[in-house]
């Protein structure tokens, strides 16, 4: 069965309903507050080069108020408890960001002037430790859903399906605009938005409903 028809017939399972409770979750993201903003984009910045669970189980132990109140070495204690490898770079990007920790109603007034994909580019710029790949992972999370999160699964499967030839030596900004297109595609033809398509894509390859 080729990746459409996969998609097609997960969400016509049980796990299509998952795919819709956790897309709800990203949504009501609106009328939470900034800390709980601040505390999804610390998650973000904890999962690149880690799996998610990783970055999960450090979230729920710090979260909502110790992404802004901790000390660095609480955090970093915190981070290398949960078995994190990279504890001195993540607390130092974290202790960075809490310039920013009025992230909520800087991004909402970011996409109400530029759009989605200008609030990317600001949180690139601006937040130390975020790439494409994050900072479109932040975005969903919090309820935007018109952003591709190209990670190692996303990329894998669209290998696997002959939608793009071979794994990028590097996803510079260039080619990870261009893989995004392809995949907006994707999801467009199967009339879904980029977090729907993402969800589904990361279950065949992971066998989790994760965020």
């Amino acid at each position: 069965m080729d990746l459409k028809g996969q998609v097609r017939k997960l969400k016509k399972s049980h796990i299509g309903s998952k795919v819709q409770e956790r897309l709800l979750e990203f949504k009501s993201f609106e009328g939470l507050d900034t800390k709980a903003w601040f505390s999804e984009l610390c998650f973000c910045l904890l999962t690149a080069n880690s799996k998610a669970q990783t970055a999960l189980s450090i979230q729920r132990e710090l979260s909502p108020d110790g992404f802004c109140e901790c000390t660095a070495n609480e955090i970093k204690d915190c981070i290398m408890r949960n078995k994190h490898r990279f504890h001195n770079n993540k607390t130092n990007y974290i202790m960075s960001a809490r310039d920013h920790i009025d992230i909520k109603e800087k991004i909402l007034k970011l996409v109400k002037d530029h759009g989605e994909t200008g609030a990317r580019e600001w949180l690139v710029k601006n937040i130390k430790g975020l790439g494409y790949k994050e900072a479109s992972h932040f975005l969903r999370n919090v309820g935007f859903c018109n952003l591709a999160i190209l990670d190692r699964h996303i990329i894998n499967l669209l290998i696997e399906n002959g939608l793009l030839k071979e794994k990028p030596k590097s996803l510079t900004k260039k080619i990870y605009l261009e893989i995004e297109e392809r995949f907006m595609a994707l999801a467009g033809s199967l009339k879904m938005s980029a977090a729907e398509l993402d969800l589904y894509m990361w279950y065949i390859k992971a066998g989790e409903v994760l965020k």
